[in-house]
């Protein structure tokens, strides 16, 4: 038998691009999934766009944050698998689920993830950004790398064992689970060697020099709670390799 798959979406005046990430959702060819919206009282039209689809668990409600919304969707789901796709982010073809259930059936392990693409917002077929997780382990947490987390599914047990998502850092709860995850409690994952997400440019944590003060602020909070050296100095050589992850698309090389 499958397993179910649940998918959680946060969304917050998410109305110019929720039907990207519903349509793509709905298009999978793997057949058992579970899509979980959850809305923090959104003032546009969000809810009525997701109201619109068929086969979407719909949660309407004020939350504390993204990270307080998710974790409402993760208790809430009845899936074997969570993952999350974010209400400005779709998956860049049909065989997405297939390829994360597919990997969980024949690796035996308790979580996965792949690469991602960021994608140009007036041109969705455009790839500015190749963000590639083949190489990460998890001694590389102490340097601010982790794989990329829009592609990462876990087994439900994970996060009722471990726990969830900790709301009080802004940007970094991601990181902070991930490495909680990885290193850690050493779960065992497997790599996709595939993009199963394409996520629109300017994100939350690279908008400005403030969020990324904050986020590495964050970053450093994270690895102490989780007895990881590190410090802002090594933190600041992945800006390095973001070169590489930007030059990438620009000579097709994939």
């Amino acid at each position: 038998m499958q397993p179910k798959i649940s998918i959680i979406t946060a969304t917050y005046n998410s109305a110019a691009t929720i039907a990207d990430t519903l349509q793509s959702i709905q298009n999978q060819t793997y057949a058992n999934i579970e899509h979980i919206v959850v809305d923090g009282l959104s003032k546009d039209n969000t809810v009525e766009i997701v109201r619109q689809y068929k086969n979407v668990r719909l949660i309407v409600e004020k939350d504390k944050g993204l990270y307080d919304a998710i974790n409402k969707g993760i208790k809430a789901s009845t899936g074997d698998i969570v993952g999350i796709l974010n209400s400005d982010d779709f998956f860049p073809d049909n065989e997405v689920i297939a390829k994360v259930a597919a990997a969980f059936e024949k690796e035996n392990v308790d979580a996965v993830y792949g690469n991602i693409a960021f994608v140009h917002p007036g041109n969705l077929k455009k790839i500015i950004r190749l963000y590639q997780s083949g190489k990460f382990n998890p001694s590389k947490f102490k340097y601010g790398y982790m794989p990329a987390h829009p592609s990462f599914y876990a087994k439900k047990e994970c996060f009722e064992q471990f726990g969830y998502y900790h709301t009080d850092y802004k940007i970094a709860a991601d990181y902070e689970l991930l490495m909680r995850f990885m290193f850690t409690h050493k779960i065992k994952t497997s790599f996709i060697d595939a993009v199963l997400v394409y996520m629109r440019t300017g994100g939350v944590s690279n908008q400005s020099l403030k969020s990324r003060y904050i986020l590495n602020k964050e970053i450093v909070k994270a690895c102490k709670a989780n007895k990881v050296n590190t410090n802002i100095g090594l933190l600041s050589l992945k800006y390095f390799n973001k070169i590489g992850e930007f030059i990438k698309p620009r000579l097709g090389i994939k």
